[in-house]
């Protein structure tokens, strides 16, 4: 009997344990995905669109631009998309747009993903890696920035983008007055 209940206390301090670590996992994982605030001058971005059509980040003055930088074989990517895309039909109404800048694969692949993911957002064609290289200088995948309405980058994330984060950092500068 004594055996039994030792057994059944050390169950539950094992179950206990693993609990508690996986919450601390998860709660690190949420720390990871903070921004980092910065300041400069929004890059020159002109790249083409999966119409054929060139775009440019200038155009986008007025508005608070999430540039997110991505590529299908990402799996931090994917998972984030439907994370962007319902962020973005809820704030797109107030003057937010993302721009999602893919970077480098071939454009049929590029256009099955938006397929696959119902997106919405513009989402620009980056076969020469102008945006991670140049423009951003960032070749970590996915990673993000925002651009406020005068045309500063406030905010830069590496890593995918939690739903938490977008509401608590991202929302008060869509809110500013324009």
């Amino acid at each position: 009997m004594l055996s039994f209940i030792l057994l059944a206390l050390g169950l539950t301090l094992i179950a206990s344990s693993v609990f508690f670590i996986l919450r601390e996992v998860t709660l690190q994982n949420d720390l990871l995905a903070v921004p980092v605030q910065v300041s400069f001058p929004a890059p020159e971005l002109t790249l083409t669109d999966t119409q054929s059509v060139s775009q440019s980040l200038g155009d986008y003055r007025g508005e608070v631009v999430l540039v997110n930088l991505w590529a299908t074989w990402c799996a931090p990517c994917r998972e984030e998309m439907p994370t962007l895309q319902a962020f973005y039909d809820k704030h797109r109404k107030n003057g937010f747009v993302i721009i999602a800048v893919n970077d480098g694969d071939p454009t049929a692949d590029v256009l099955q993903f938006v397929k696959d993911y119902k997106l919405t957002f513009p989402v620009w064609l980056d076969p020469t890696y102008v945006a991670t290289q140049q423009a951003f200088k960032m070749l970590n995948l996915p990673s993000s920035f925002v651009i406020d309405r005068r045309g500063t980058t406030q905010l830069m994330w590496v890593g995918g983008i939690s739903r938490a984060m977008l509401e608590k950092h991202v929302t008060p500068l869509i809110m500013e007055k324009q």
